[in-house]
């Protein structure tokens, strides 16, 4: 099995290379009684450095790969800015656009589905020198089979089918691909996860290997918390199309500081079995990116959640059962009533929603404090009489605090530039440490 190589100190030159801010795509939501749109990346900000590794990590879902495909513009952005080197991308069309791309590739995810398996190889890997006509044909084959030998393929290998590969093989021609332009910037669309671990060290390695001879610039998506920290300089947490937490690979693995960095680090396997871990678990699932949170995206399930005052006596396990029957009753409220449903519901004659009793003994038991349980009822009753929207607002009414109603900043925390979207970093409110049980060092 090949090892992977430990990176030794961070990579960067300092340098901006690629800058966003304010990014935002959504899908659909156009027109009168379209359903609200898909907010797949929901305002997002950061900075890449010429020459590092930037991984961006989150659950399946959070917009990760939505993200990356806007970033070489695969995917045309909703809202904000793309500066590559001091141009803003989301602005190009037509040539320029085409002459851009030269410097942004992509390497997708599954390396079976990537590839046409009606074209050799070599076709593959020369179709965007093609494309951008580069040199004679001559040129382009002696190019591309330079490149083969360059990811470890043989130039034999020019005249084959790709089902004639294995999984790490195919990879690699993903990337010779990618590399055909010699591009600047390339965004890795978790290269690996498709592969066994062996064949994974392999490509890893080879990655650091062609980053260094090309000068390349990586946007690492992955979901392996273990080869993020093997690979990146800087990582970023990403959740319900909001970046969560950024900053220095060690530090933020060492010592993170939101919430949801917290839940996801605690979920990495121990290779030592004497050694006790706390896991945390956020309750729930994660809500529709159609209809998400009005304050933090992680609001409905965040362990460190800021609640109203006058409920500071009440514990955990009941936060946790309200803020799921929330997420019950705001399901509700995206059924679509039939013309019969609206009917029933006006004469007061409504019965589809009557399972929702069986639903609140199911998840309060009978050491409820009074009040809880009677603003409880009283949504139940709302939702029995068809008004499920009316029992959404009423709990919002009873039980929302900051992180329910205002959008968080990405505050300064740490030692270097991290920065973490959590309103208990504005010095108002008792640190996630603190409420978490970690002390200052994470443990």
């Amino acid at each position: 099995m090949t090892q992977q190589r430990s990176r030794t100190e961070p990579r960067g030159t300092g340098e901006t290379l690629v800058e966003v801010e304010g990014l935002k795509k959504y899908y659909g939501g156009d027109g009168v009684f379209a359903d609200p749109p898909v907010k797949a990346v929901d305002g997002v900000s950061f900075q890449i450095q010429r020459g590092e590794t930037l991984g961006l990590v989150g659950e399946s879902g959070c917009g990760k790969t939505t993200l990356g495909r806007t970033l070489v513009q695969l995917e045309t952005a909703t809202e904000g800015t793309v500066e590559f080197d001091g141009t803003d991308v989301t602005e190009l069309t037509g040539k320029r656009l085409k002459q851009w791309r030269r410097n942004a590739q992509i390497v997708f995810q599954d390396p079976e589905s990537s590839l046409n398996d009606r074209m050799t190889i070599g076709e593959i890997v020369r179709e965007p020198l093609d494309v951008h006509e580069e040199g004679t044909p001559a040129e382009r084959r002696e190019k591309v089979k330079d490149l083969l030998a360059q990811v470890g393929l043989q130039p034999e290998h020019y005249y084959r089918y790709p089902h004639q590969f294995s999984g790490g093989q195919r990879q690699r021609i993903g990337i010779a691909r990618a590399l055909a332009l010699e591009p600047e910037f390339v965004v890795l669309d978790e290269p690996v996860s498709a592969l066994d671990t062996s064949v994974q060290a392999k490509i890893l390695n080879l990655l650091e290997d062609l980053q260094d001879e090309f000068d390349l610039t990586y946007l690492f998506i992955a979901h392996d918390l273990s080869v993020v920290r093997h690979i990146c300089d800087r990582v970023a947490v990403m959740y319900l199309g909001k970046i969560m937490e950024i900053g220095a690979t060690e530090e933020l693995y060492t010592d993170p500081a939101n919430p949801y960095t917290h839940s996801l680090l605690s979920a990495i396997p121990e290779p030592d079995p004497t050694v006790q871990k706390e896991r945390i678990t956020l309750p729930g699932t994660p809500p529709s990116p159609r209809d998400p949170p009005t304050g933090c995206q992680l609001t409905t399930r965040c362990p460190a959640k800021i609640h109203p005052e006058e409920y500071d006596h009440v514990d955990t396990g009941t936060w946790n059962d309200i803020e799921r029957f929330r997420e019950v009753i705001r399901e509700r409220s995206r059924i679509d009533l039939s013309v019969r449903d609206r009917i029933r519901r006006s004469l007061g004659a409504f019965h589809r929603f009557d399972d929702i009793d069986e639903t609140v003994a199911d998840m309060f038991g009978d050491d409820v404090p009074d009040e809880i349980r009677d603003h409880v009822d009283r949504a139940a009753e709302y939702v029995k009489e068809g008004y499920p929207d009316r029992a959404r607002e009423y709990m919002s009414e009873q039980f929302d605090g900051v992180c329910d109603t205002e959008r968080p900043e990405l505050y300064p925390v740490g030692e270097t530039d991290r920065l973490s979207y959590c309103h208990r970093h504005s010095g108002e409110y008792e640190s996630v440490d603190s409420v978490l049980g970690r002390g200052s060092d994470g443990e």
